[in-house]
């Protein structure tokens, strides 16, 4: 197809037109782009919709055990679960480990990825050094922490050579200290590749932002929370929910390795009683209905997150 236009002088060129995509086309590659995705829809309804619903299934049955016949429990499970004092006591460490563990996890990491994305002297080396926990497999960082914290511990050993044996203490082992002790270690597990994430963030926002912010005299911790920080505060909303997820989720192996969610219930947590109840007590309608609860606290603290943190423009 081809039109007629003008060119200087008056005379006519014609040139080539290209013509608008028929309907036919559109709906072809519309099915084309849908068959791409029944594998991948597919895998997500099989192994991701599909024991979320076999977690609400469950939690309705009185299962003891794998192999043991299941009957219907109706709300006996849920009756079960708020009676026992077990659960609050998780309730309770789980919202003083997400309260404590997420902010301080994102604002270090935010104020070490901010200083790392200034490229000081050695920032390609301070990178991999910040990204070496997270290359740490979890036992090896429990073994980590069992060596610092045990009764005979580097902690208690360099407390004694200061002159502070008072405060030496069974830390993994005391009411007082095991929950703390764990936070701890999420904290440091976590830290550092989460500052890797915001340097590289930070490392995209255009210079000359930072530039015009020293320009009007703006210091670097007035330029790190009033400059740059609106700029990437969807970025920090996403790591936010993944740490808040992987808190929350996680520390069931932390739990396990550490303190077996002693002494008592003290560092008793929801993720670590789902599967305290499931594997060991052999009470899976019980172990679900605890994990109703912590999907439940997932899905609302993945949407206070993303409120707090969406873009106001």
């Amino acid at each position: 197809m081809t039109m007629l236009s003008s060119a200087p002088g008056g005379a006519s060129v014609r040139g080539p037109v290209t013509p608008p995509p028929s309907a036919l086309t559109t709906k072809r590659r519309t099915q084309g782009g849908v068959i791409l995705a029944v594998p991948a829809l597919v895998w997500y309804l099989v192994f991701m919709v599909g024991p979320l619903v076999a977690i609400f299934v469950i939690a309705a049955l009185h299962w003891p055990g794998m192999l043991q016949p299941v009957s219907f429990a109706g709300t006996g499970n849920i009756s079960a679960v708020l009676d026992d004092p077990v659960f609050w006591d998780a309730v309770r460490n789980t919202a003083v480990q997400l309260a404590v563990a997420v902010p301080l996890m994102i604002i270090g990491a935010y104020m070490l990825g901010y200083y790392v994305a200034q490229k000081p002297p050695g920032h390609r080396v301070l990178r991999y050094l910040l990204f070496i926990p997270g290359l740490i497999s979890t036992p090896a960082k429990a073994m980590v922490f069992y060596a610092v914290l045990s009764p005979d511990g580097l902690l208690n050993g360099a407390l004694d050579k200061a002159g502070l044996g008072s405060l030496t203490d069974a830390w993994l082992a005391s009411p007082s200290t095991a929950l703390g002790s764990l936070i701890l270690l999420d904290v440091w597990s976590g830290i550092g590749f989460t500052a890797v994430l915001f340097a590289a963030r930070l490392g995209s926002v255009p210079d000359e932002i930072g530039e015009a912010a020293q320009l009007d005299g703006a210091g670097h911790w007035r330029a790190m929370w009033r400059i740059h920080f609106p700029v990437i505060r969807d970025f920090v909303g996403v790591v936010t929910m993944l740490q808040f997820l992987w808190t929350l989720f996680g520390s069931a192996q932390n739990v396990l390795l550490l303190t077996q969610g002693g002494p008592g219930s003290s560092s008793t947590t929801l993720s670590f009683l789902v599967y305290q109840k499931a594997f060991i007590a052999a009470d899976l309608g019980y172990s679900q209905t605890v994990g109703v609860a912590l999907f439940l606290v997932g899905l609302a603290g993945l949407l206070t997150i993303r409120r707090v943190f969406r873009q106001n423009y």
